[in-house]
């Protein structure tokens, strides 16, 4: 998922992870491609029609793990 925050931050979080292993059944609704597509930013909070809502730091911390796991290469992360 590509996110930009009103920061100036932007970059590509992955949320499979998030998706994937959390066993609840709003997050299994949301492992079908086209189900996962289904999202909007309401409020500056990135929302699925399931209602399920992650808030911006959430996402912003993932994509900060993700970063540091990549060592430096081709990062995607970048912050204005």
């Amino acid at each position: 998922m590509n996110i930009k925050f009103n920061d100036g931050t932007e970059g590509d979080v992955d949320l499979k992870e998030t998706i994937f292993e959390n066993n609840r059944a709003i997050f299994k609704q949301l492992r079908g491609i086209e189900e996962f597509k289904r999202s909007n930013v309401a409020l500056n909070t990135a929302r699925w029609f399931n209602e399920l809502d992650l808030a911006p730091e959430f996402i912003k911390k993932k994509m900060a793990e993700q970063v540091s796991c990549e060592s430096g290469i081709a990062l995607r992360f970048r912050s204005k």
